[in-house]
């Protein structure tokens, strides 16, 4: 090969070097483009209000896990206005909001000294009650338009039965309103905590409340 021959190689070959490089560079930006983070908040830590448990032994309760509204069980904030179903941009429950929900009424009756204690899958006690929770609306409404400062609504329909015989003892519709201190997700994420609490508030109590019907 003569030396014109090798430094067109030798020139081809660097212009085919840069170029790869070059291609895999933009491939990066394309592929993996800057994003603005993601900013995840959690809900269930407030304290809750749980009218005084009337007299009586403690009694076993267990716990069927919650149905929980599909557009609202996952890790997005979902809201609603006019009939418009949307997602809170660039925010995210840290776990999905039917885990974290969960977890939360674990804490409710773990808290509260009244005679209803909440009973584990696999524990070795026995139930005397089975509650079952369906959360029927997790969202923020927008009742009064996109700029304003939405309500946080939180309804949960609880269901209790005895364990011997799956008798009804119970049946009842939860509800709580909060309106958020402003249009913010700083503002709306600690809405959010204080229906929760306070929906979990009025089932604690109700769970305590229906120790009377566990005997047939």
């Amino acid at each position: 090969m003569s030396p014109m021959i090798r430094n067109v190689a030798k020139t081809f070959g660097r212009v085919l070097a840069v170029s790869a490089v070059a291609f895999s560079l933009s491939a990066c930006i394309s592929v993996f483009p800057k994003t603005k983070p993601v900013t995840t908040y959690r809900f269930g830590d407030a304290d809750l209000s749980v009218a005084k448990s009337p007299p009586g032994a403690m009694f076993g309760v267990l716990k069927a896990p919650s149905a929980f509204t599909r557009a609202a069980a996952g890790d997005r904030l979902l809201t609603v206005t006019n009939g418009e179903v949307a997602y809170i941009a660039d925010a995210r429950w840290v776990s999905p909001a039917f885990i974290l929900f969960e977890e939360a009424t674990a804490r409710a009756f773990d808290n509260d000294p009244g005679r209803a204690r909440l009973i584990g899958r696999g524990e070795v006690a026995k139930a005397d009650l089975v509650l079952r929770l369906e959360v029927r609306k997790f969202e923020a409404d927008y009742v009064n338009g996109p700029k304003a400062a939405p309500e946080i609504v939180v309804r949960v329909r609880g269901v209790l039965n005895r364990n011997s015989d799956r008798a009804l003892v119970g049946d009842q519709i939860f509800e709580a309103r909060v309106k958020a201190a402003d249009n913010r997700v700083s503002a709306i994420v600690p809405a959010y905590d204080q229906a929760v609490a306070k929906v979990l508030g009025d089932v604690v109590g109700w769970v305590n409340a229906a120790g009377p019907g566990i005997k047939s």
